[in-house]
């Protein structure tokens, strides 16, 4: 049968979709089914499947072949125009182009679309936007078919053609290895069936080279790596083509030749080949002179006769003495160990021996927190540096930003190589770089460990502050950090700010999470749903941020008549949704970790509007929302730099020894201010407690220890 999509009902990570369907005939019906996967309101369809009684749902249609068509009644094309997917349509607009051209509306828009201007309030500029996203959705649309043919989710169609355009179906078909890294959600498994169904040869050098380009990429999203030993690349990657080990060492070595990876001795074993993506290499090079020329140059901070503070212990007079004199150096401690503190006693002296100062921290809100515990204005790493070119664009600076004589940079253990040789690049010599940073946090989501790294450098000023001042230590929540940070399982249930409920089961874990955070806490506080986040060590099972965002969501900000909304993949956004940025955007400001609110859905020309935190008003387009995630459940790693007054976390078993690890639990529990409850098995905790996390491979250590000697 041939119907229409009213609405998206809901669409399950596995692509699993339930839509209203309307038909003429046959009254307003459900479909379901894989079959599917990224259909959009508006679209019509011939359907194939069976009617089915589900006990809770009703009657529905199970859906087992899909075909996208032309819609042919007046109300199928006036609802396929005024949906949203011609960009710069709405129900008005085509309301009065099917008023005006009837059921050849859409073939006058294909055909003839000069005609298009003897509607009433299309002019030239709308007609020629018109006709743009009329061609653009007819190619998605052809994608799409292509896609299915080859097994690969229709899903992806949109986002190969945002990122290639009219060459989308020539990459697919000719250079499927193109896609990779380029277009989200495509890594080398699905490019490779795409490239072997296509009669790419399994030994092929295109395929080799880009598996060994995929294995490096994912080392350095995935663990934070900036590079891979040798051995370790060419066992991987023969592992995923299935080919044998010397035809990968030749195709590395022939990647090296093209200077697309470099391949070197160890920085830290010389026994040892170890290989880079050319842009790694190139960063970390680039931070080792950054560090070596700030650390050598001449101070050009006024030295002048201060009081000490008299309410400094030994340590922190020790972290002021370290940061007037040394022009590279870092400050860390634990929590409730009065870092904050010795940085406003550090900015002040500054300021009173006549020379200036600027704070900064990786996110908005780690900015903001700065700014609160020290009273002095602080700003972002990527504020800071947002007038500065790229240095991966290989432009030189003839002037910076950071023209101050001592720059803090808080938070530093979320530098990854990128940011820091950005920030480093940016600092004239002479001014004084401190780094502030509790260095048993998680380290950064990029690649790179600059802070542990620098701290691994004999030759780097650092003190370490260990003294927990009494009214921090009152704390249930900082003695617990401490006692992770020193192997020690917190006493359980615990209280006063610090508790461990203990459920075995995942999907129990994952109501009573969901309960403590939309109606437990908030009703005992007394204080809104929002003050209370929930953090996860991972993505994925019932107790993942994906799955608990999506219940949480539904609680906080259900769907309503109305409410505008938009479905993205498996995503649905909507007016009120808590959101936050995943990847830095310098065009429009926003930065990961950032939070915000959606105050706009514009179907009409397919834009969301978000109030950022900090009051800045941002607009994605619907082809960007895959920079975006919803904020109710969130990552660890995301939560770095923030800090909440409640926060629940779900530990099981399922999240395994990879995420289950001291660094996380710690980074957990320390981004909570007046409660922390985790949820979940003893074993988890218990594991999460004991396992440490492996280090990340990087040069940066021993570079900059040569460098200095030299």
């Amino acid at each position: 049968m041939e119907a229409s999509v009213e609405q998206l009902v809901y669409v399950r990570e596995d692509e699993y979709t339930v839509a209203r369907m309307s038909a003429d005939g046959t009254p307003g019906f459900v479909a379901s089914g894989r079959a599917l996967a990224g259909v959009q309101p508006g679209e019509t369809l011939r359907l194939t499947g069976e009617w089915d009684e589900h006990p809770r749902h009703g009657r529905r249609l199970v859906v087992t072949a899909c075909e996208r068509v032309v819609p042919s009644t007046i109300r199928a094309i006036q609802m396929y125009l005024g949906s949203g997917l011609i960009r710069g349509i709405g129900p008005r607009l085509a309301h009065a182009i099917v008023d005006h051209f009837g059921e050849a509306s859409l073939t006058v828009i294909d055909t003839e679309p000069g005609r298009l201007t003897e509607v009433l309030n299309i002019g030239p500029v709308r007609q020629a936007q018109i006709v743009e996203a009329w061609k653009e959705q007819k190619a998605i649309a052809a994608l799409m078919v292509v896609l299915q043919g080859f097994g690969i989710s229709p899903l992806l169609a949109a986002k190969v053609y945002q990122v290639f355009g009219a060459d989308s179906a020539d990459v697919l078909t000719s250079d499927p290895y193109r896609l990779i890294g380029q277009v989200r959600g495509i890594a080398f498994t699905t490019a490779d069936k795409i490239a072997l169904q296509s009669g790419v040869p399994e030994r092929s050098p295109q395929r080799i080279k880009a598996a060994i380009l995929d294995r490096l990429e994912t080392a350095a999203g995935g663990a934070g790596h900036c590079y891979l030993p040798l051995t370790a690349l060419v066992a991987q990657t023969a592992d995923l083509t299935g080919q044998d080990d010397e035809i990968v060492r030749q195709m590395v070595d022939a990647l090296a030749a093209e200077r697309r990876v470099v391949a070197e001795v160890s920085p830290a074993d010389p026994a040892q080949t170890v290989v880079y993506t050319k842009e790694q290499h190139s960063r970390e090079l680039r931070l080792t002179a950054n560090l070596a020329r700030l650390w050598r140059a001449p101070s050009t901070l006024p030295m002048r006769a201060f009081q000490e503070d008299p309410g400094l212990n030994e340590d922190q007079r020790a972290a002021v003495t370290t940061a007037l004199t040394c022009t590279v150096s870092v400050l860390t401690g634990g929590p409730g160990c009065g870092k904050s503190h010795t940085v406003k006693v550090i900015a002040a002296t500054v300021k009173a021996m006549g020379g200036t100062v600027t704070l900064t921290a990786p996110t908005g809100k780690a900015a903001k927190r700065l700014s609160e515990l020290t009273g002095l204005p602080a700003t972002t790493i990527h504020r800071m540096l947002a007038h500065q070119p790229d240095p991966d664009a290989g432009t030189l600076f003839e002037q910076t930003p950071a023209q101050a004589d001592l720059i803090v940079v808080d938070e530093a253990s979320m530098l990854d190589l990128h940011l820091a040789t950005r920030l480093t690049s940016a600092i004239p010599s002479g001014s004084h770089l401190l780094l502030v940073g509790d260095a048993d946090q998680l380290p950064s989501i990029g690649p790179g460990s600059v802070l542990s790294d620098l701290l691994r450098v004999e030759e780097i000023a650092r003190v370490r502050l260990t003294q927990v001042f009494r009214q921090a230590g009152d704390s249930a929540i900082i003695r617990a950090a401490h006692q992770i940070k020193a192997g020690q399982v917190p006493p359980t249930p615990g209280g006063g700010g610090f508790w461990f409920e203990e459920l075995d089961d995942p999907e129990q874990v994952a109501k009573r999470v969901v309960h403590l955070a939309t109606e437990a806490i908030p009703r005992k506080q007394n204080v809104a749903a929002d003050q209370v986040q929930v953090l996860c060590p991972m993505r994925k099972g019932a107790a993942g941020t994906a799955a608990l965002g999506r219940v949480i969501q539904e609680r906080r900000n259900p769907a309503g008549d109305g409410k505008a909304e938009h479905w993205s993949g498996d995503a649905v956004f909507r007016v009120g949704d808590r959101v936050m940025p995943i990847r830095n955007n310098y065009d429009k400001g926003v930065f990961n970790g950032e939070t915000g609110t959606i105050t706009a859905i514009d179907q009409e020309n397919r834009l969301v509007e978000i109030l950022i935190d900090d009051g800045d008003a941002v607009t994605y387009t619907f082809d960007q929302l895959d920079d975006l995630t919803h904020a109710y459940a969130i990552s660890v790693h995301r939560s770095q730099g923030s800090e909440y007054p409640f926060v629940v976390a779900p530990l099981v078993a399922e999240f395994g020894g990879v995420m289950l690890r001291r660094r996380l639990l710690y980074t957990l529990v320390t981004r909570a201010r007046s409660w922390v409850v985790l949820v979940g098995a003893r074993d988890a905790l218990e594991m999460a407690v004991h396992r440490l996390g492996h280090p990340r491979n990087t040069g940066l250590p021993r570079r900059l220890s040569l460098a200095l000697q030299g």
